[in-house]
C-alpha cells in the first residue's frame, strides 16, 4: 500500500502565543514548535496500515526549511520517505492543497492521510478541497477506520454521534482524536532519522484565494454575577438567562 500523509509544522499548544508587531501573525520569538497533534494520528495510521499490509509511508510538509523539524519526527517515527515542498511560510488553504495535490498525481497513492485540521489555523478545508483537487472520496473526522483490499469503511464523528461511511480506495482521510494512540519514537530512531534524506522541491506558487486581516487574542474579560442561593436570587437567574442572554 503506497500512504501519503501530510504533517503540517505548528506551534507547540502550551506555548504561550503573542501577537507580532504587524497584527497578521504570531510573534515568533520563544515558540516551541511541533507536529500537528491531528497529523500525529494520521501518521500512526499510516504506519499501522504499512505494517499490515506491507508498502511505503511518506510524508510531506510544505513550508520554509524550518518545516525539516517535522519531516525529522516522522521519520523517527517509522515513515519510509521525507519531503519538504519548500517556498513561504503557508497562510492559504488553496497553497496547500494544490503543492499536495501535485505529489499525489506523481507517486500516485492508494491512500492519503492527514490530521482533521491544523491547531493553529483550525481551518478544516484540507481533506475537502484535496478530494476534490484529486477527484477523490474523501472522509473528514475520522475516529475509526478499517481497510480491507480497496475497501474502506469509516467511523466519523458528527453532531451528536457517530456516522458509518464506506468508499474505495484510492480515498482521502482526515483524523480525529481516538483513532489511535501515537507512538514515541524512540532515541536510537530519532538519532538515525536526523541523517536520512530529505527529498526537497520548490513549491509551486498561487494566488491566494484569501488574506489575513488580523489577529487578536481573545478577550479574558467576561460579565458575571454572584448571587447567594436564595429562591429570589434563582427566580432573578431564571430572568437573566430569558431576557437578557435569550438562551432559555
Amino acid at each position: 500500500m503506497n500512504i501519503l500523509v501530510c504533517v503540517a509544522r505548528v506551534p507547540d499548544t502550551a506555548t504561550k502565543i503573542m501577537v507580532g508587531s504587524g497584527g497578521k501573525a504570531i510573534e515568533q520569538n520563544g515558540v516551541k514548535y511541533v507536529v500537528n497533534p491531528y497529523d500525529e494520528f494520521a501518521l500512526e495510521e499510516a504506519l499501522r496500515l504499512r505494517e499490515k499490509n506491507g508498502g511505503t509511508v511518506t510524508a510531506v510538509t510544505i513550508g520554509t526549511d524550518a518545516n525539516v523539524d517535522v519531516l525529522r519526527t516522522s521519520l523517527a517515527m517509522g515513515v519510509d520517505k521525507a519531503m519538504l515542498i519548500k517556498g513561504d511560510e503557508p497562510t492559504d488553504s488553496y497553497y496547500v492543497v494544490a503543492n499536495i495535490a501535485k505529489v499525489a498525481k506523481e507517486i500516485s497513492p492508494d491512500l492519503i492521510l492527514l490530521g482533521k485540521q491544523s491547531v493553529d489555523y483550525d481551518s478544516l478545508q484540507l481533506p475537502a478541497m484535496l478530494g476534490e483537487m484529486l477527484e477523490m472520496p474523501s472522509v473528514s473526522v475520522v475516529s475509526a477506520l478499517t481497510i480491507e483490499g480497496d475497501e474502506v469503511k469509516a467511523e466519523r464523528d458528527i453532531e451528536g454521534g457517530k456516522e458509518q461511511v464506506a468508499c474505495k480506495l484510492p480515498a482521502i482521510i482526515s483524523a480525529q482524536k481516538g483513532l489511535n494512540d501515537p507512538r514515541y519514537p524512540k532515541l536510537p530512531d530519532i538519532m538515525k532519522a536526523k541523517s536520512k534524506p530529505i527529498d526537497t522541491r520548490e513549491a509551486e506558487k498561487t494566488t491566494p484565494k484569501t488574506s489575513i486581516l488580523a489577529i487578536e487574542i481573545p478577550s479574558k474579560a467576561r460579565a458575571g454575577k454572584v448571587m447567594e442561593a436564595t429562591d429570589e436570587n434563582i427566580d432573578e437567574v431564571v430572568r437573566l438567562l430569558n431576557q437578557e442572554a435569550k438562551v432559555i
